[in-house]
């Protein structure tokens, strides 16, 4: 199959960027690539993070194109993924990538730059509506097509075998009421509350130890843990966590690179709910120097981001009702398109109403055709990442008419 890319769903900046690099990726790959219009290329570079990209993926993936997606996310629904910002390098490496899939032999040695290319920078794109130029009806085809795939894939990550992580000592609890962690200052000594269901993504001040409270230490220099809190929800709050840790075992066992908001896991979320059916204990978290941490990062693949965990942790919470200080009667809408998880195709049709206009959360289940739990659920993971957001406030309920002038009267 002759190896041809289309670029489209961009500005014109990107698209000028692309086609530069690519000029570039495209030689030292050996030419085997051509750059043709949308129509003609088997392989399409979609930018998910401007207006139009979600709206031309679903067109691509309906006509059977494969999909290249730019974005700055860290996971994608479309075939292959493109990081943003790009460059020159990591067009070769995805273009290598698939010329190899495609039975294309590569040069031995690529020519390396003489100067490294430049990384482009995009300006953020205005949040829409992905579906609102399609037909009902497609939206609809294209719904059934993407369930169907994503329980296949779903199915196939469920059952890839996670290769077990060498154990190591735990760290030793040292209890030093008068001194704080080292890594963690903070304001006066209080005694933290309890954090509500919902853990909101946004950094925040670190919460200050209570005076009882000590610290897990490797050494002088070793990252720390503030004491408090059990559910593992809690202690992905920003400034819970520092340093490079591993928690869980068997096929629910997680490193946190808490200091860069990472973690290296398993693909799929839900081998992962049981983390947040139970509480931690601090010695639970094993600090991990930085050698045995690239190795067993290695084994697990590449990092994730934290708020993906965040998320997953408060779909859960709630059990099917909306988190505490949320009115089921008050309207909700999406302050931008989500990255929605292959294991929950229905959150595809949530997430499309939602773009729409705000509404309740029977307004939603009845326009998405799924159940006010559901709803629920998905609102609570994204109010929490900042996905979502209320809109105005609750509906008053209107009281019953008094009769008109001469009612008012006789009710003196």
């Amino acid at each position: 199959m002759p190896l041809t890319l289309g670029l489209t769903g961009m500005d014109p900046a990107t698209e000028s960027a692309l086609q530069t690099a690519f000029k570039v990726a495209n030689a030292q790959l050996g030419g085997h690539w051509t750059l043709v219009p949308e129509q003609q290329a088997h392989f399409v570079v979609v930018d998910m993070d401007s207006m139009y990209g979600p709206m031309s993926w679903l067109r691509l993936h309906a006509s059977g194109k494969a999909v290249v997606a730019l974005t700055a996310a860290q996971r994608t629904q479309a075939d292959y993924l493109l990081t943003h910002p790009f460059n020159a390098d990591s067009l070769v490496r995805l273009l290598g990538e698939i010329a190899v899939q495609n039975g294309k032999s590569l040069p031995a040695a690529a020519p390396a730059p003489t100067a490294p290319a430049a990384v482009v920078e995009i300006p953020q794109q205005p949040s829409t509506d992905p579906t609102a130029a399609l037909p009902d009806v497609v939206v609809e085809l294209l719904q059934t097509d993407l369930a169907q795939a994503k329980a296949a894939v779903a199915q196939q990550a469920a059952t890839s075998a996670v290769a077990p992580v060498a154990a190591t000592p735990t760290a030793e609890v040292s209890t030093a009421p008068a001194t704080p962690a080292p890594v963690a200052a903070a304001p006066a000594a209080a005694t933290p509350v309890a954090p509500a269901p919902v853990a909101q993504a946004p950094a925040a001040p670190a919460p200050t130890p209570a005076p009882n409270a000590g610290a897990i230490a490797a050494s002088s220099s070793a990252p720390s843990i503030t004491l408090s809190g059990d559910g593992l929800l809690d202690w992905l709050m920003p400034g819970r966590l520092r340093g490079l840790l591993r928690v869980g075992s068997g096929e629910e066992r997680i490193l946190i690179d808490a200091d860069h908001r990472k973690y290296h896991g398993p693909a799929a979320l839900k081998p992962l709910s049981g983390l947040f059916d139970r509480g931690f204990a601090p010695a639970e978290f094993e600090i991990l120097p930085a050698a045995q941490w690239d190795s067993a990062a290695a084994q697990l693949g590449a990092p994730m981001p934290l708020a993906r965990l965040v998320w997953f942790g408060n779909l859960l919470a709630g059990r099917g009702r909306l988190a505490p200080g949320h009115d089921p009667h008050r309207r909700y809408r999406m302050t931008k398109w989500p990255q929605t998880e292959r294991e929950y195709p229905k959150h595809f049709r949530i997430a499309t109403v939602m773009m729409k206009a705000p509404a309740t959360v029977a307004e939603i289940a009845e326009a998405s055709g799924v159940t006010e739990a559901e709803v629920a659920d998905f609102i609570n993971a994204n109010l929490a990442t900042g996905f979502a957001e209320p809109e105005g406030d609750p509906t008053p309920v209107e009281p019953a008419k008094s009769g008109g002038l001469f009612g008012r009267l006789r009710g003196r």
